[in-house]
């Protein structure tokens, strides 16, 4: 949990579950697996559940944190806020019961706006007419390669208010994206010391395919061995396009 963020797309990060599973070539180099196993090896409370070895790690078993439910209650000023930045709502090891406390408290908080990313959309479809969905909620997929795709159909399918794709890494070209009902696009590159290479050529794609669809389109990095190392202009300037806030 944090009173602030590094990511450009938010103001703060809020962590009612951690813990994860790899289940994508997106996940090869995930920053919260690496940032979990700091965060253990300091003696974090909420770190110290290890995962399987061949798809998570050290701090990084799936955990869910019922003390935590009552931050965002806390913060009086409205923030726009990433749920579980550190895990996946939709991940198999989360109970329906948990998420449902989740929406619960975005719903009671309605002066913040909160951003939800997952990589398990068949999940998220099927639990979708078992939630209650707050007026205050973007939900997002990630999409970084052609075979996620997929995720944009399951993602349509939900009754979020907002609906958004999260193209980071963005690892090839994504030609022909259906944006229909998609109200917001994130792109950015890879960082850390193994990171894959993103062309321009396919930022700028994904940037005009929102511009003729009428999408928010947001670039947030380059990438590279550390995430402001190649910075975030696009053809001379920053594209910091954003929905309307819910509040």
């Amino acid at each position: 949990m944090g009173s602030g963020s590094g990511i450009e797309w938010t103001e703060a990060t809020w962590n009612p579950v951690t813990g994860c599973d790899r289940v994508a070539v997106g996940c090869d180099h995930c920053y919260a697996l690496t940032l979990s196993k700091r965060l253990k090896a300091m003696g974090a409370e909420q770190y110290q559940n290890d995962g399987d070895p061949r798809t998570s790690g050290p701090g990084f078993g799936v955990a869910i944190h019922p003390k935590a439910l009552m931050q965002p209650h806390r913060w009086r000023d409205p923030r726009v806020i990433f749920v579980n930045s550190m895990s996946d709502i939709f991940h198999a090891k989360v109970p329906l019961s948990f998420v449902r406390d989740i929406f619960d408290v975005m719903r009671e908080t309605p002066r913040h706006t909160y951003q939800m990313l997952t990589k398990r959309s068949h999940r998220m479809l099927r639990l979708a007419d078992r939630l209650d969905w707050p007026a205050n909620l973007w939900m997002g997929v990630s999409v970084e390669n052609r075979p996620a795709m997929s995720r944009i159909d399951d993602l349509r399918e939900t009754p979020a208010a907002v609906r958004f794709l999260s193209c980071e890494p963005l690892l090839e070209a994504l030609p022909g994206l259906d944006l229909d009902a998609i109200h917001w696009v994130i792109v950015g590159g890879e960082s850390g010391p193994q990171a894959r290479p993103m062309s321009s050529a396919w930022v700028e794609d994904i940037r005009d395919q929102c511009s003729l669809s009428e999408v928010s389109f947001f670039f947030k990095q380059w990438g590279g061995r550390t995430p402001k190392q190649r910075g975030r202009l696009l053809a001379g300037r920053t594209w910091d396009e954003m929905p309307k806030l819910a509040v």
